[in-house]
């Protein structure tokens, strides 16, 4: 068998593609979850860090550092694999969005405190003196001006936390990989491995492009 017949058999492609079509959908929907969980608990721990008293403070620096030192996949298989010795047992799907929106949150509540951190800090006494209470100026003040700021660093997170959606496959969830790899298996050929590369691409191409396009505004946003 020569290349093409090896690594590109579009027939053996478009045999396995409704099997990679399931897995699509699995890893958009994990995706779309844990961006979405991962994102307001991110930011929920930055504003824990920054504005809640000491012990909760320490808490959440606590939190934000275990999950950004962890690699993911230990996070992974504790959380499926520990937990049931606890009594707890959560499925596949539930594990990877619990334990890939742990590690998001750690990096968001990074990048929104440093958003945070680069507002002047007169806005916010201004805001005070004209008889603001704190969550409205988070809300109206802080929050917009910190997303801004943080809008690029976190979208690149979110490409970065998408393609490891992959390690789903290691608790046998079905996503894009791991329909690849049973599909590879079944066919003795690893054309189906490419087909799943080829819609990784697809899929986060425009998103890297975006983090690019999202980077540009920054710089000539007025400061």
């Amino acid at each position: 068998m020569n290349f093409t017949e090896t690594f590109l058999n579009a027939d053996v492609m478009l045999r396995v593609l409704p099997m990679l079509v399931v897995g699509l959908k699995n890893t958009v929907l994990l995706a779309i979850s844990i961006i979405v969980c991962g994102s307001i608990f991110g930011v929920v721990l930055s504003i824990m860090r920054l504005f809640a008293p000491k012990p909760i403070s320490l808490l959440a620096i606590g939190l934000i550092d275990i999950f950004r030192a962890l690699p993911i996949l230990v996070v992974l298989v504790l959380i499926y694999y520990a937990l049931p010795f606890f009594g707890i047992r959560l499925s596949s799907f539930v594990s990877t969005v619990i334990a890939l929106s742990l590690v998001l949150s750690a990096f968001t509540a990074e990048v929104f405190r440093a958003g945070i951190e680069g507002i002047p800090s007169g806005q916010t006494e201004a805001a005070r003196a004209l008889g603001m209470h704190f969550p409205l100026i988070l809300w109206k003040i802080v929050l917009p001006q910190a997303l801004r700021i943080a809008t690029p660093p976190h979208t690149s997170n979110c490409v970065a936390i998408a393609k490891d959606t992959s390690l789903a496959s290691v608790v046998a969830m079905p996503d894009l990989l791991k329909q690849a790899t049973d599909a590879q298996a079944l066919t003795a050929n690893p054309s189906p491995l490419i087909a799943a590369a080829i819609i990784y691409l697809v899929i986060l191409w425009p998103m890297v492009r975006l983090v690019a396009y999202f980077e540009r505004r920054m710089s000539r946003a007025p400061r």
